[in-house]
């Protein structure tokens, strides 16, 4: 029963943070001039051409399928970035985690998600979807390894935990959780 409370907990934490991902406001910039568009009872815009906004992700996901805005190079996840991150969280100590955005690992879900839509009927997609997949289960494993190793800490900082993602605070306060009233029983 518990087991099973433990994987709810963590569960809502990652649908909790996709919703706030969904709803968060990003910068885009505009394709085309477009006047006001009404999505979902929301109106966005007017566009200007070349402008830089800020809307919500989800819309901005909408309108870029439509060709109307644009996401900034430098917010889009890549295999590159995915590179530099791998390699940050390699250098790093073994009880040190290296800071991630708050918006990581939706980001990853939806990059991860993408290459594997686009990767069916193309091999050069394929190829960079699996060797995306295999930094990302290793920048995954690497960084469980390293909260396990703070949960069991007796005492921690707040600026150890400060560089955990969302995601990661909750698993850290469950196996936080666990270890202490396990070793409460234990002595």
């Amino acid at each position: 029963m518990g087991e099973r409370r433990l994987s709810s907990q963590r569960d809502v934490s990652i649908l909790d943070s996709d919703l706030m991902f969904e709803n968060k406001p990003v910068p885009v910039i505009a394709n085309r001039n477009e006047p006001m568009i009404k999505l979902a009872g929301l109106e966005v815009g007017p566009f200007e051409e070349g402008k830089e906004y800020e809307i919500r992700f989800w819309i901005a996901q909408e309108l870029e399928k439509t060709g109307v805005v644009r996401f900034r190079e430098e917010d889009i996840l890549d295999i590159i970035k995915l590179h530099k991150i791998h390699w940050k969280e390699r250098v790093q100590p073994t009880n040190k985690v290296s800071p991630l955005s708050e918006d990581f690992y939706p980001r990853l879900r939806r990059y991860i998600k993408n290459l594997k839509k686009t990767s069916q009927n193309n091999s050069e997609k394929l190829k960079e979807y699996e060797k995306s997949m295999g930094i990302s289960q290793d920048i995954v494993n690497n960084r469980v390894k390293k909260i396990v190793s703070l949960a069991s800490s007796p005492s921690l900082t707040n600026s150890a935990l400060q560089v955990l993602t969302p995601e990661e605070r909750a698993l850290y306060q469950c196996l936080h959780g666990i270890i202490k009233e396990w070793r409460e029983k234990i002595l």
